[in-house]
């Protein structure tokens, strides 16, 4: 009795991705990185404008600022 091997051929869906599909993921990627990117600032900015006293409202001190506004990136 013999066995034949068999090898699966066939390739991880998106294995093989034209120019145009890998654009398309490119622009997707650098699309979300921008909206992302503009999240931070915006997170930064608003929390840079409150005065010291409404920081510590929230138990934030200012050195604290880009730490937060990092996190905050990091939970999308």
């Amino acid at each position: 009795m013999s066995m034949a091997l068999t090898q699966d051929r066939s390739a991880p869906l998106g294995a093989f991705k034209g120019p145009r599909s890998r654009f398309a993921s490119f622009w997707t990627a650098t699309t979300k990185a921008w909206a992302r990117h503009a999240s931070y600032r915006r997170t930064l900015s608003e929390l840079r404008a409150l005065s010291d006293r409404e920081l510590a409202d929230f138990g934030v001190v200012r050195c604290d600022i880009r730490r937060l506004a990092r996190e905050e990136l990091l939970k999308d």
